[in-house]
């Protein structure tokens, strides 16, 4: 029988209540919002706090988009014509790549197939927020291990909270928010150690550097990848998955039949037929991303640290990094701000287009003046 308190309570007395207490994730807010909050109109806004690609996507994508005809019938929930196009383009057979809407929903899957409640994911932090987050959905319990002063993982800390608890690892390669990539002997160690290691290479047309190859001998390392940053397509959510063929298939079982719609399909498909056009941009932003780090490096007041992503992390060594954040916001520049103990009074600064950063480096010369 139902008592009067639980009636009180409504339907909030069913949810878990791990996920009632959950804080939301933060995401970067989109162009209109922060239009509306700075009152400034969308077209004038300088918007460098999302790692998006400011050159957009291919030409080729808008108009596969016009031309596609069958926007009414489902898509291949097996993503058939989408994987051997990736093959293509990551060396490895279609059989060890599944498709997500983003990268985001790879993570989630990837932590159902192998989390029962109370299993223990490793975070090497200061990194991507996703993977506590989504560990905590799917009923995980997350073991932060912290980065060494330079960002770079600290393996012994990693093997050393290893035990029959601990199922994943997730390293991001080139590390978001610090921009550097873990080395490749480093993602060995662990994966030799029989966790199941993640590596997330979100940004590695910027880097060049992968473990992908490696996929194919061992079967407890994957490899996520995404189109939203260098094929500008952040906004259809389109990622993939390189993963050892046993871990695939039952992905692939137990991924929604039709998580990748029609439209990112033709997109992603447009996009590397046009590879050329791609990899100039590519190129354009990490020439844009050595003149940021310079112009930054020259202020005086801030620390860019190296990096082989499309950003550059910024600690302000002389100031405050809110207030800097808050004035670049009045002049319609948005960033991202961090104030966490790992990342005290930093800014992370997308790379965006050279007017971009003239604009940006002007602004922060004329707050420091004021």
């Amino acid at each position: 029988m139902t008592s009067s308190s639980d009636l009180d309570q409504g339907v909030e007395r069913l949810f878990r209540p791990e996920l009632a207490a959950l804080e939301a994730y933060s995401p970067i807010l989109p162009l209109e919002v922060l239009s509306e909050q700075s009152a400034i109109p969308a077209e004038g806004i300088i918007k460098l706090d999302g790692n998006e690609n400011p050159y957009g996507c291919s030409p080729q994508v808008g108009r596969a988009l016009e031309a596609y005809p069958f926007y009414h019938v489902y898509p291949d929930p097996e993503q058939r014509e989408l994987r051997k196009a990736v093959e293509a383009y990551c060396g490895l057979g279609a059989d060890h790549i599944v498709m997500g809407s983003g990268s985001d929903e790879l993570i989630d899957l990837i932590l159902r197939l192998f989390l029962e409640p109370g299993d223990k994911v490793i975070n090497c932090t200061p990194t991507f927020g996703m993977y506590p987050f989504s560990t905590e959905v799917c009923g995980g319990r997350v073991v932060d291990v912290p980065r060494d002063q330079s960002y770079g993982v600290d393996i012994d800390g990693v093997k050393a909270a290893l035990d029959k608890r601990a199922k994943i690892v997730f390293l991001a390669s080139p590390n978001n928010p610090t921009g550097n990539v873990t080395p490749q002997p480093h993602i060995r160690e662990l994966v030799d150690a029989g966790v199941v290691v993640v590596v997330d290479e979100a940004y590695y047309e910027f880097s060049g550097v992968t473990v992908a190859p490696l996929v194919a001998d061992y079967d407890n390392l994957i490899v996520l990848r995404s189109f939203s940053k260098w094929a500008g397509l952040a906004g259809l959510r389109a990622g993939y998955g390189i993963f050892p063929p046993q871990i695939a298939r039952h992905l692939t079982k137990i991924k929604p039949p039709y998580n990748v719609n029609v439209a990112a399909q033709v997109a992603v498909k447009a996009s590397l037929a046009d590879i050329a056009y791609l990899q100039g941009t590519v190129r354009a932003m990490i020439a844009e991303r050595e003149r940021l780090f310079s112009r930054l490096s020259e202020l005086g007041f801030l620390k860019p640290y190296p990096s082989q992503a499309n950003f550059i992390l910024c600690s302000v060594v002389d100031g405050e990094a809110q207030k800097l954040h808050r004035g670049l916001q009045q002049v319609g520049i948005f960033v991202r701000y961090f104030d966490t103990p790992q990342l005290r009074s930093c800014l992370r600064i997308s790379v965006g287009r050279p007017e971009h950063t003239d604009a940006l480096i002007s602004a922060l010369t004329k707050l420091r003046e004021g």
